[in-house]
């Protein structure tokens, strides 16, 4: 019997492992063709590139708009992030925890923008804010604005999906008969709880507003020109030069979603220190409590 759970745990193993092998093939092939293609002098009819040169990456960062863009599109890509945070996460908190009656209607508002087209959605908001009381088209606070709308599928499924793994219900109805408010409740019972959750949310929102072209496009074009404006803007003129400015483009995505994913880490971790702990098993206990009881 153990050499037969043996046998099956090990063509368990090596299954998983030729899928994650599989996975990520698929994930860094073109990666790395393309940084090939950066790299290459001439390459024409052999499998590997008949000469190698740094020329293209040279040009990219010698090119003042290259940073200038990427700075442009960091600032618009966090900002909305820190908006669509500040404005889903306790709106999806709140009424799945105080109005559960309202959560089909918030689910079907934040599933809304899968069924609007980029195009559609620009075009709208381009009539809507090109006059009147707050006139704000072809402006980066519109472009934010609109990024909001477009990560806020990512956010409310990121947090509602917290909220039901760690059975906030139960939590927050744990650390109110332990005599905390709902402030204390919410700030270090819940929220440490929701931040694996939403920092997951925020990597994938970031990762998709730094590739979002068409909001980009119709909303601000050359008034302020992103990071994706000046690779569509440049990759008419080599394309050797279009694959080095896609591969750094990458790799300072990559980049970025390392700091953040630890500063979120750290600016979260410190003050859950504080209560956190004492109010987590406080409630920790009262559930069991409760548990006890109604087995009794």
């Amino acid at each position: 019997m153990k050499v037969k759970q043996r046998k099956r745990r090990n063509r368990r193993f090596r299954f998983y492992h030729a899928v994650l092998a599989i996975m990520l093939i698929y994930l860094f092939v073109p990666m790395l063709a393309t940084l090939l293609y950066a790299l290459a002098g001439t390459w024409q009819t052999t499998i590997l590139p008949e000469s190698w040169t740094l020329h293209w990456f040279a040009d990219l960062l010698q090119d003042a708009r290259f940073g200038e863009s990427f700075l442009r599109s960091l600032f618009v890509c966090g900002f909305s992030l820190i908006l669509g945070a500040a404005v889903i996460t306790p709106a999806v908190m709140i009424i799945s925890l105080e109005f559960p009656r309202w959560q089909k209607v918030l689910s079907f508002l934040a599933l809304l923008p899968y069924a609007i087209p980029g195009v559609v959605a620009a075009v709208g908001l381009l009539r809507l804010y090109s006059s009147g009381p707050l006139p704000i088209s072809g402006t980066v606070w519109l472009l934010s604005a609109a990024y909001v709308i477009a990560i806020m599928p990512y956010m409310y499924q990121g947090v509602r999906g917290s909220l039901q793994a760690f059975q906030a219900g139960a939590l927050l109805e744990a650390a109110t008969l332990l005599g905390a408010n709902r402030w204390r409740a919410y700030r270090y019972v819940l929220l440490p709880n929701l931040l694996p959750g939403l920092t997951v949310s925020m990597l994938l929102s970031f990762a998709v507003l730094l590739g979002e072209f068409v909001l980009a496009n119709l909303l601000v074009g050359g008034h302020y020109e992103t990071v994706q404006l000046y690779l569509y803007r440049r990759q008419s003129e080599s394309g050797h030069l279009s694959s080095a400015v896609a591969f750094t483009y990458f790799v300072l995505v990559l980049i970025v979603s390392g700091v953040m994913l630890q500063l979120s880490k750290r600016m979260f971790a410190a003050p859950a220190q504080v209560e956190g702990p004492a109010i987590m098993g406080g409630a920790a206990s009262a559930m069991n409590a409760q548990e006890g009881r109604k087995l009794g």
